[in-house]
């Protein structure tokens, strides 16, 4: 009994570190600035964009869009509240128009056509209040940051179309309370407007959120005080984020040892370097997010925030092919392709109406990996298989979704995939290991189980552990 005590003590001991990163954070980031009703704002794309890159180098699952319709939003809040059940931090951030109507928030889709009070309530704009309500509700804890204080554009005609009453339109958004374990941000306070910012940049809100909210080692009240100072001060006082909280502990985005934030020497920007946190981290995840973009505003917002990256000639490259068109191989590849590839944008909607069973989906598996988009071939569509096909798509000029429609899936079978290898490649294979000497013939040890995060420190605390274990167990045996 007391070797299975000790066994039980040494391995408590191993798996703090583990444990400590295992909490599970889902965000929901969206950016709405192409209205087609309304003026459009050129920012929040891209304030959506910068702000999914930085909440990933800290770990976060990100369901993410821009310029989203009702459905669409519709569509990823679905899967946002469903990713966000039982999570550790559950974060939703909103850039774009949002309308107080009768003291209740609501966020503007870019199909949104309002004219009247009626039309608020019954579905062309979206409630937070329900919004947060269904998709965050039992995460353990709640940040909410909304870059939506705008001037209201449809406020002139609810109050045209109201002469018969009273209607309560404010020009920003109204206040709101938070729950247990909420944080609430607005970008600045109840019913005032927020700045927009340069065009191609940035607001000031996002901006002092994606500088301070992962900072190492800094708690997040601590960092939302900084993040009104720095918008007062960039506004020259003409801006102040207001907020709410009821948070019931200390919540770090970015938790680091506190003798390696005091160690750690600054940047050039003023932000503290750490091995998972560094600005070199984020501008990797912005890089990555854009760098197969068929869109010059995502690579020219990437040149915007990295005037001097280290993937600024990838960029120009990158800019200049897609000015120049498609190659000769990829216009001869899309040869007799539907149009609609090129312009309709898959969602899961689209992907559920072509009815594809686990064999069809397997077999779409199949023909990424020989056409080199290597994926596993499970007859699930994971979240792996969604990156590999937004390459695919990247690659063949279609809309990057994730997600497959009709016309890109005939394109996807209409294509030669590589042939598989063939008995005589695997007779030969066999033959080779059958003359490899006998000294070799020994099964290899299973590699370990991949970890999300490893260290140094990781591996030699499992070693250590495994000798003691394997001395005991070895012990027992021989008693």
């Amino acid at each position: 009994m007391r070797y299975l005590t000790l066994l039980a003590s040494l391995m408590c001991v191993a798996l703090p570190v583990s444990a400590a990163k295992a909490d599970r954070r889902v965000a929901f980031v969206v950016g709405n600035g192409s209205y087609k009703n309304v003026a459009q704002l050129p920012n929040p794309p891209i304030d959506a964009k910068t702000m999914a890159a930085t909440l990933r180098n800290v770990g976060f699952e990100v369901i993410e869009g821009s310029n989203l319709s009702r459905d669409q939003m519709t569509e990823k809040l679905l899967d946002f509240g469903r990713k966000a059940q039982g999570s550790d931090i559950a974060l939703f951030y909103y850039a774009g128009h949002g309308i107080a109507v009768g003291g209740t928030n609501y966020l503007l889709p870019v199909d949104a056509d309002i004219k009247t009070e009626m039309d608020v309530k019954l579905g062309a704009a979206i409630n937070i209040d329900l919004t947060l309500e269904q998709t965050m509700g039992d995460a353990k804890v709640k940040l909410v940051f909304l870059d939506a204080c705008r001037d209201n554009p449809f406020a002139a005609k609810i109050k045209s179309n109201s002469a018969t009453r009273s209607v309560n339109v404010q020009s920003g958004l109204a206040e709101m309370k938070s729950g247990e374990g909420t944080l609430i941000a607005f970008a600045t306070g109840p019913g005032q407007t927020a700045l927009d910012g340069q065009e191609g940049n940035n607001s000031p809100f996002t901006r002092a959120l994606i500088d301070n909210i992962t900072k190492p080692g800094v708690e997040i009240q601590q960092a939302m005080t900084s993040v009104r100072a720095q918008v007062n001060e960039e506004t020259h006082k003409g801006q102040l984020p207001w907020g709410h909280t009821n948070l019931i502990g200390a919540v770090y985005l970015n938790q680091a040892p506190t003798t390696q934030v005091a160690n750690a020497a600054p940047t050039a920007s003023g932000i503290l370097s750490t091995a998972n946190g560094s600005s070199d981290g984020v501008e990797l995840e912005y890089w990555r997010s854009v760098k197969e973009s068929n869109k010059p505003e995502e690579l020219n917002a990437y040149l915007s925030a990295y005037p001097n990256g280290q993937f600024k000639a990838l960029a120009l490259a990158r800019l200049a092919a897609i000015k120049s068109g498609p190659s000769t191989a990829t216009r001869t590849l899309n040869s007799g392709v539907d149009p609609a590839a090129f312009t309709d944008e898959a969602s899961q909607l689209t992907e559920d109406q072509i009815g594809l069973d686990k064999n069809q989906r397997r077999d779409v598996q199949r023909r990424l990996t020989g056409l080199g988009f290597d994926t596993k071939q499970t007859g699930v569509f994971s979240d792996e298989t969604r990156v590999v096909l937004k390459r695919w798509q990247a690659a063949r000029g279609y809309p990057s979704s994730g997600y497959l429609n009709k016309p890109q899936h005939k394109a996807l079978l209409s294509e030669v995939v590589a042939a598989p290898p063939t008995a005589s490649d695997s007779s030969q294979k066999a033959a080779r290991r059958a003359s490899a000497p006998a000294a070799s013939s020994a099964p290899a040890p299973a590699p370990a189980p991949q970890q999300r995060s490893s260290s140094p420190g990781d591996a030699a605390g499992a070693a250590f552990v495994g000798g003691v274990v394997g001395g005991m167990m070895g012990g027992m045996f021989r008693r």
